[in-house]
């Protein structure tokens, strides 16, 4: 009997320290709304990878502070009992760790070290830098980070539109800060009330939100257009999840420091390609940091800048990187041709076009294998469910 009783004892205890609590349809829901941060184990226990985790998350659920845990919550979810939660996650490899900030799934998940207090650190950075609080003017001189961008909410009393602007913003947390201006002292800023300013800190401008503050939709829109760039720049440390985004890459090779080929290509891609923004990602390489990519493309340094389309399958060269400002739509028919087909038709059956007069150079068309398509998850590290090119 005693031993009944220690046995509860324990269990009651581990539920109230660092339990992980496991997740289902029906309290997922309920969860987010009582948690600022939930970090989510999506598992399947045949996984071999996954198995290695779970002590590992439970010890790490063990680790945060009485001072945060009652705003964090580690939640497992077994994939294989609620198939619904995993399609709705778009999980497609074990184990996948998501990140839930007030109640809206961030744009990326943890991918960092699978040990203990890598996650408890991470899961504890994540609380504490989820949302900074302005409580008067001087806080807007002191607390705001200058060499991070940033949306800044200002509201003298909430309402729906503004609760929905912070909890969007709050899931860019890696490309945005989120700053609160809260209270009657707002009053003396003279501003509309809300108001939602978008901070860049590479240029030092701010933009306001011009549209309706009760077309959520709309905030909601303005918020992702802001915070993540049209252009990225592609490094080993986000090249895995950004493979993971499914799209093909339109990457410029650069020399860094070499703003003025960044800039030209940059403003190509907002003027030609906008409309093709969630079928292509336009990204800026470092050529000396991916000088195998080049090499596999026979290139080198001195070659640079160089445009490529990489569609996981293929890599095309664009023919001469001066076009992409001359304003003629080049680039987009690059782009166009890729989703159209015809690159990779040419590749098997030649050019399209007429044949090239006796004085032009004949530059050939067959592409490489795909070298970025390396860059997706690990097998060494995941399960990987779907294993077909994307």
């Amino acid at each position: 009997m005693l031993l009944i009783l220690y046995s509860i004892f324990i269990f009651y205890i581990s539920t109230i320290h660092g339990a992980v609590i496991p997740a289902t349809m029906e309290n997922f829901e309920k969860l987010a709304k009582t948690h600022s941060v939930l970090i989510v184990n999506f598992y399947a226990d045949w996984c071999r990878f996954s198995q290695l985790l779970k002590p590992i998350f439970e010890d790490a659920s063990e680790k945060i502070g009485d001072d945060v845990k009652k705003n964090i919550a580690f939640v497992s979810v077994n994939c294989e009992e609620q198939p619904d939660l995993a399609q709705k996650y778009n999980i497609n490899k074990y184990p996948t760790l998501k990140i839930i900030k007030f109640g809206v799934v961030a744009k990326r998940e943890y991918r960092g070290q699978r040990t203990a207090e890598a996650i408890s650190e991470f899961a504890v950075k994540v609380f504490k830098t989820a949302v900074v609080h302005l409580r008067n003017e001087s806080d807007i001189q002191t607390k705001i980070d200058n060499k991070k961008n940033a949306v800044i909410a200002y509201a003298t009393s909430p309402s729906k539109a503004f609760e929905t602007a912070i909890r969007t913003a709050g899931s860019f947390m890696d490309d945005c800060n989120v700053y609160i201006a809260f209270g009657e002292w707002v009053k003396n800023l003279s501003i509309k009330d809300p108001k939602f300013s978008f901070f860049d800190h590479k240029s030092g401008q701010k933009t306001d939100y011009e549209g309706d503050h009760n077309d959520i939709e709309g905030i909601k829109k303005w918020i992702t257009d802001v915070c993540i760039p049209i252009v990225r720049e592609i490094t080993f440390d986000n090249a895995e999840e950004l493979t993971e985004e499914g799209l093909p890459f339109l990457i410029l090779f650069r020399k860094i420091g070499d703003v003025q080929s960044e800039n030209h290509f940059i403003e190509a891609v907002k003027r030609e390609l906008g409309d093709q923004r969630p079928f292509i990602n336009a990204l800026l390489a470092d050529g000396r940091l991916f000088a195998h990519p080049l090499h596999h493309l026979g290139k080198t340094e001195d070659d640079l800048p160089l445009i490529v389309i990489d569609s996981f399958r293929h890599m095309y060269v664009f023919k001469d990187f001066h076009d992409v400002h001359k304003q003629d739509g080049k680039l987009r028919q690059f782009v166009l041709d890729l989703h159209s087909g015809k690159l990779h038709r040419e590749f098997h059956y030649g050019p399209e076009t007429e044949a090239p007069k006796a004085d032009e150079e004949v530059i050939s068309t067959a592409p490489p294998e795909s070298v970025f398509n390396k860059l997706k998850p690990s097998e060494q590290r995941y399960t990987v469910l779907n294993k077909e090119e994307l």
